[in-house]
């Protein structure tokens, strides 16, 4: 069974990480628990563009959000 968040949540988190800045990015991508071991370096973390940085944390929110209502 495929879990998934509304579109308007989704597009409410696309707006809400539209208007973060780095550092808060990066607190939040780092306070994510999503079932795996997220290892990014911060020289890795701190190379991206904000918009990959951006995609990454919103990719990791929304599995974050999938495996906790599926009970992961």
């Amino acid at each position: 069974m495929r879990l998934t968040m509304p579109t308007v949540d989704v597009e409410k988190l696309a707006r809400r990480l539209r208007d973060m800045d780095r550092p808060a990015l990066v607190r939040m991508l780092r306070k994510l628990e999503c079932g795996f071991e997220m290892d990014f370096t911060d020289e890795f973390v701190a190379s991206l563009s904000l918009t990959r940085l951006r995609h990454i944390v919103l990719a990791a929110y929304l599995h974050a959000r999938n495996a906790e209502a599926a009970g992961v």
